[in-house]
């Protein structure tokens, strides 16, 4: 037991001893969950722990070795190298020649390990040395290499809820050695509620924000407003470059893309609260708007340009209310991929059927040369033709004679467009009958 007194902080004080005292993670850790079910028998096996700050990973594999009895050796990627994996696979050797148990290697931020140091430990992985174990907030699939996701089991942990946070702040309240439980503090609704939203699903952060709340109250009463100075300013969970930036991103284009206003507004919400860079987003609506949009509403990509133009220009925050106009109206808007999907069709012919010549009667007759070859010859005018429309020219390579990309949807303004192709094609076939 480390008492309260002691220097160190409250959250390694609060690390739980057993269990029955972890927080969070039920999808794992409830009865008959594989990695419980692992535990509870014994079988270790390597794993990778993949979630977010405060979210047990740490804890977790400390309780692991010691429900499984293994030796745990902790070494953090950001300041191990090759050496200190070789001096922990000698150690974990004579751990299994002297004691007759193995060694639980647990590697903190194990994406920052480039491949020679995750290569280094996988042999002796391999033949039982050491049982591996890594924490990355990082997704595994791009952070770390093939052959070390092929020998550990992934799991991913979740941000804890509030319901869990509470839980975890009531404890260090209640317990006398470890936590405040010998000062009798009390905490109002408000303040407990206050403190579990400012620590984001995050317990470590719950638990420095508790231990500040403590230092800077004078009685035993820790009241809402010294929390709520406390939280004032924190910004949400988001990496300007990993896996939130992307997933969030995600969301806000699917809630474009599903006409949902109000979760589009939250998700860019999100996204500049936890830091994006506006001009990240801003670029990424005027995609959506030719993406999702395109001609079934062309003022979409009007005012999605118009938004990134007034943020460079006010900067923040007032740049960020065009942003949420922009995508209110993008949500709002019909949708189309029509010219997503001719894009990629007519790129994908182009690629595939090489270097086509232009049909001679498209081709311009700058020069009596060109001219004297049949350059330009048989092309019809439209604006001499009747109506305005060539009917049955031909403006493709021969080889793609007759390929349609665009089809417009029977959605906004592409509704009209598609009407007027459909006459287009009319007179071409009226043309072809003769």
């Amino acid at each position: 037991m480390i008492p309260a007194t002691s220097h160190m902080p409250l959250a390694e004080r609060m690390r739980p001893a057993a269990l029955d005292g972890f927080f969070g993670q039920r999808h794992l850790l409830a009865p008959g969950k594989p990695l419980r079910q692992a535990i509870d028998t014994g079988e270790i096996h390597s794993m990778i722990f993949w979630g977010p700050p405060g979210s047990g990973k740490t804890t977790l594999a400390r309780l692991i070795s010691q429900v499984s009895g293994a030796r745990f050796l902790s070494l953090s990627a950001v300041l191990a190298g090759v050496k200190d994996i070789r001096d922990a696979v000698a150690e974990a050797r004579a751990v299994r020649e002297r004691e007759r148990r193995t060694t639980l290697l647990f590697i903190d931020e194990v994406h920052r390990f480039n491949k020679a140091q995750q290569d280094a430990f996988l042999p002796h992985v391999e033949n039982g040395t050491l049982t591996f174990i890594g924490a990355t907030t990082e997704n595994p699939s791009f952070a770390l290499n093939n052959a070390l996701l092929s020998r550990a089991r992934v799991y991913v942990l979740e941000a804890l809820d509030a319901a869990e946070i509470k839980r975890v702040l009531a404890r260090a309240l209640a317990d006398p050695v470890q936590g405040f439980g010998d000062r009798q503090l009390h905490l109002s609704d408000e303040a407990l509620r206050l403190l579990a939203a400012g620590a984001d699903g995050d317990a470590r952060r719950a638990l420095n924000l508790l231990e500040l709340a403590v230092r800077l109250t004078e009685g035993q009463e820790i009241t809402a407003a010294t929390v709520a100075e406390l939280i004032a300013g924190s910004v949400r969970r988001f990496d300007k470059g990993g896996d939130l930036l992307y997933d969030q991103i995600s969301a806000l284009h699917k809630a474009v893309r599903g006409s949902a206003p109000d979760a589009a507004l939250y998700w860019l919400a999100r996204m500049i609260d936890g830091g994006c860079d506006p001009l990240y987003v801003a670029r990424r609506l005027v995609r959506m708007a030719s993406e999702d949009i395109g001609n079934a509403d062309p003022r979409a990509l009007e005012l999605a340009l118009d938004a990134w133009e007034a943020q460079e220009r006010l900067g923040s925050p007032e740049g960020e209310l065009a942003l949420a106009q922009a995508v209110v109206y993008l949500a709002c808007a019909a949708k189309s991929n029509a010219v997503y999907l001719a894009w990629n069709e007519a790129l994908a012919d182009a690629r595939a059927s090489g270097s086509l010549d232009v049909p001679v009667h498209l081709r311009n007759a700058s020069t009596k040369l060109l001219k004297g070859l049949g350059y330009g010859r048989d092309y019809r005018y439209p604006h001499d033709e009747p109506e305005g429309y060539a009917a049955d020219e031909t403006y493709l390579p021969d080889a793609l004679k007759g390929r349609r990309y665009y089809r417009p949807v029977d959605r906004g303004l592409e509704l009209r467009i598609r009407e007027k192709l459909d006459r287009l094609a009319a007179l071409d076939d009226a043309a072809r009958r003769g």
